[in-house]
């Protein structure tokens, strides 16, 4: 039987020790390149039969065309979303597989963070005390217990929040297109409009896939909508959120902090270590000027756990195709 050849593109050291260690129940011939998979880096998927990528690689149809002239059969994402696919291109091309879930936790547990981040001003404090400012002005929070908390999609990450919000004593507001009335009655969560979401929460929590319906979700008409000074917390997709917008409403206060584990023009910063550069990304570097936005490098996922849960499902899912099993986490391609 011939070994399984993969192309990983975007990887990091992290990602080489944890596909590494899985690879040694699969044994599959792996190469790991650090560029993102583009029409450029097209050269290096010859001879493969799967490519393994990341939320910022690139997979437009013309990529696609080129993988598949490459003899590539298989597109694997190491990630839930697959909004940077061209799906329809890939129709009848290639097969693309997901890891719809790695660990819920990990995003909503660090959604909570950022909550708690904003809220009590935590970084702030942090910076002044080690330069020995112990000063308290500036720092006042509000008891989160009591206040109402939007959650925008309550899929598998947002019912893991929703339990650990109403946890602390928070009236929990959630919007879904398929709202799940068993699981609202069981942890108490009131399904309602965007409308009245908006208007009724401090925090709003954005969990929905990025689609063109959800794209820039939040942007000035909706923003006009909400509470003065309400936080908005986004660990999914950095296009649910028109930066510009919010740029505007955290300017003239509107909007009172925000908590962005994800940027809409991420592809050429996040993972990266671009400390000794300009960056010349005029809208991140103004997000970056405010003291009350926190902006981190799409690590929501970032624990051992989804780490361990993303390399075993990705090597299942390509040992499914190769051995010709139903793909359990098959992406398709729907009009």
């Amino acid at each position: 039987m011939t070994t399984c050849k993969i192309a990983f593109f975007g990887t990091k050291p992290y990602d080489r020790q944890f596909f590494d260690r899985a690879n040694e129940r699969y044994g599959f011939d792996i190469r790991y390149y650090r560029g993102h998979l583009n029409r450029d880096t097209l050269v290096l998927t010859q001879g493969m039969d799967a490519v393994c990528i990341f939320v910022n690689d690139t997979a437009d149809a013309e990529v696609i065309r080129g993988l598949e002239q490459n003899g590539v059969r298989l597109l694997a994402l190491r990630c839930a979303g697959f909004n940077n696919v061209d799906l329809k291109a890939a129709l009848g091309k290639l097969t693309v597989v997901r890891v719809p879930a790695y660990s819920p936790y990990a995003v909503a547990e660090y959604a909570l963070a950022l909550m708690l981040s904003l809220n009590r001003k935590i970084y702030r404090a942090y910076w002044r005390t080690r330069e020995g400012n112990f000063s308290l002005h500036g720092l006042m929070g509000f008891d989160m217990h009591g206040k109402n908390v939007g959650i925008i999609g309550t899929g598998k990450i947002a019912r893991i929040l929703v339990h650990i919000l109403r946890g602390l004593g928070m009236t929990v507001y959630g919007y879904d297109l398929y709202p799940d009335a068993a699981f609202a009655e069981e942890e108490g969560l009131i399904y309602t409009t965007l409308d009245e979401l908006y208007r009724r929460s401090d925090i709003i929590s954005l969990h929905t896939p990025l689609t063109d319906e959800t794209r820039y979700l939040i942007n000035a008409e909706s923003i006009a909508k909400m509470k003065d000074g309400v936080m908005i917390i986004n660990t999914g997709r950095g296009q649910l959120i028109h930066t510009n917008d919010l740029i505007e409403a955290l300017k003239n206060k509107k909007v009172g902090s925000a908590g962005l584990d994800v940027y809409e023009e991420e592809g050429d910063y996040f993972y990266e270590d671009k400390s000794d550069k300009i960056i010349d990304d005029d809208t991140l570097a103004r997000l970056l000027s405010f003291n009350n936005v926190v902006v981190t490098s799409h690590q929501a996922f970032f624990t051992r756990e989804a780490m361990d849960n993303i390399a075993e499902t990705t090597l299942q899912n390509i040992q499914d195709f190769c051995d010709n099993r139903p793909l359990v986490n098959e992406v398709e391609y729907h009009k």
